[in-house]
């Protein structure tokens, strides 16, 4: 638990409730609002907390997510620095694959570009051009983002303590390698059961996605843990979140990349 201020019976005391809340698809009240003693790295610390506990039951490490990478973002957060997640094998969905909407708490989207690791990649001193080198492809993705937290009423503490809000993760069968495409060009268009919604590019996301992977592999240095080979890395949103209800249909377009496609089942509504 790098740098947690609180003390470790409280560290899992907060981690425990959010777990609760994942367990009973019941959201609970903010952290912040009950301790705003709680700092980020308390907040890493109840993170991994719960991710070893899913390690421990079987989960796999498949790879980690950036979230707050615009600035917008940052702003709203009161931030000056982006924040990560871990991805584990049971978040994956197959593309096009129904996804059970009442098993999510308040689910939200965003498309995203999913990177794949071709080796490991360690900081500090890690740069946007090393992390290009480093990269074996590029995949359309949508990211279900989900939060335990009641009306998405999140500080960066709270986020950091929900996994950086993680739920699950589609992901398009077409891995295009990175070189000869700019990836801060790259424009998505996002769709709603046939509507167009949102739109974005690559800038979005630090100014350039592979920015977000040089940033994750030096924060990662702090905590002892390389970017592995083989690693699935979200470099964070090219929009803004989008509410989920039942029977959505969402197709996020990539100029370069090809689509995905998200669909929820007609599960109850809990937003």
């Amino acid at each position: 638990m790098v740098g947690a201020v609180v003390a470790p019976a409280f560290i899992a005391e907060c981690a425990d409730r959010l777990w609760q809340a994942q367990v009973t698809r019941s959201p609970v009240s903010a952290l912040t609002d009950d301790a705003p003693e709680l700092t980020v790295a308390d907040a890493y610390a109840i993170q991994t907390y719960n991710i070893d506990r899913q390690v421990a039951a079987g989960r796999v490490i498949r790879g980690r997510k950036v979230g707050l990478t615009s600035r917008p973002m940052q702003e709203l957060a009161g931030v000056s620095e982006p924040d990560f997640g871990v991805l584990l094998d049971d978040m994956f969905v197959e593309d096009g694959d129904e996804v059970p909407r009442e098993t999510l708490v308040q689910p939200r989207v965003e498309a995203e570009m999913a990177f794949v690791l071709d080796r490991d990649l360690a900081g500090p001193g890690v740069t946007t051009s090393s992390a290009l080198t480093a990269i074996a492809g590029v995949q359309p993705a949508i990211e279900i983002v989900d939060s335990r937290i009641a009306d998405w009423r999140i500080q960066i503490v709270d986020t950091v303590s929900d996994n950086a809000s993680s739920g699950l993760l589609v992901v398009g069968g077409r891995l295009t390698p990175v070189a000869g495409l700019d990836l801060r060009l790259m424009g998505m268009a996002l769709t709603r059961n046939g509507a167009l919604i949102d739109t974005g590019a690559g800038a979005a996301a630090l100014g350039n996605p592979a920015r977000c992977v040089a940033w994750l592999a030096n924060k990662l240095s702090a905590f002892g843990t390389p970017l592995r080979q083989g690693d699935i890395i979200l470099p964070g949103a090219l929009h803004r979140m989008v509410p989920v209800h039942p029977g959505d249909v969402f197709r996020a377009e990539f100029a370069h990349l090809g689509a995905v496609t998200a669909r929820f089942s007609n599960g109850s509504d809990q937003l």
